[in-house]
């Protein structure tokens, strides 16, 4: 194996078994009855430390849920690539290797979310219109960090201008970046939320990467 799809394969599995050993602490320690309607939270003190010294900021949960249609965005916009391709060459075999593992990737992205919105580990610091919600691990946090390293990686390997590929890139970093802390910030998830949506989403983005890094033939069938 290159030493490269080793280290990704090595992030991968670190940042998944993180998340698995995140995830047991976040349901079975110092659980305590802290949350709205005295629901559960698990690493209680922690959660509730940061929680009192950030606050919640509405206005930021708000915005970062409106942004949260910019990651959905570039998930049909690759799904039409896709289709585009299928169309084209009329076998599902002939469209680009990267493309098809994305949209693979996008269906296991669901059904973590999915997961977890069925069988909920903490709920929300804050009520949403007066009632509870899952909030782990955090499902914007989740999304944006999946989606949009994922179409760096694309757009890195498809837009040929220098100059428009690095502003692209750099634009889509600062936006990643603002929703993670936005999320954070706006109080609307505990402090181990946001931290097991970077464990989760950090691990399937490695192994993403790996398959992404498997030699293609885009350019011969472009």
């Amino acid at each position: 194996m290159e030493k490269r799809n080793f280290k990704y394969i090595s992030f991968g599995a670190g940042f998944l078994a993180a998340f698995v050993l995140w995830t047991v602490l976040v349901c079975f320690a110092d659980v305590k009855p802290v949350g709205p309607n005295g629901s559960s939270v698990g690493l209680s003190t922690l959660n509730s430390f940061v929680n009192r010294l950030i606050g919640a900021h509405m206005w930021l949960y708000v915005a970062t849920d409106w942004l949260g249609l910019v990651p959905v965005a570039f998930c049909f916009g690759f799904a039409i690539l896709g289709l585009v391709q299928l169309i084209k060459r009329k076998s599902l075999f002939k469209v680009d290797g990267d493309i098809l593992a994305l949209g693979a990737f996008y269906i296991v992205v669901i059904a973590a979310y999915l997961l977890f919105e069925k069988f909920a580990v903490n709920y929300r610091p804050v009520l949403i219109d007066g009632f509870l919600e899952a909030s782990y691990p955090s499902s914007t946090t989740l999304l944006t960090l999946c989606v949009m390293p994922t179409a760096m990686m694309q757009l890195k390997a498809r837009v040929k201008n220098a100059a428009v590929r690095k502003t692209i890139l750099r634009a889509i970093a600062v936006f990643t970046a603002f929703m993670v802390l936005g999320r954070f910030i706006s109080g609307v998830h505990w402090a181990s939320d946001i931290i097991g949506g970077i464990f989760l989403s950090g691990g399937l983005v490695s192994l993403y990467a790996f398959a992404f890094a498997k030699p293609n033939d885009r350019d011969e069938r472009a």
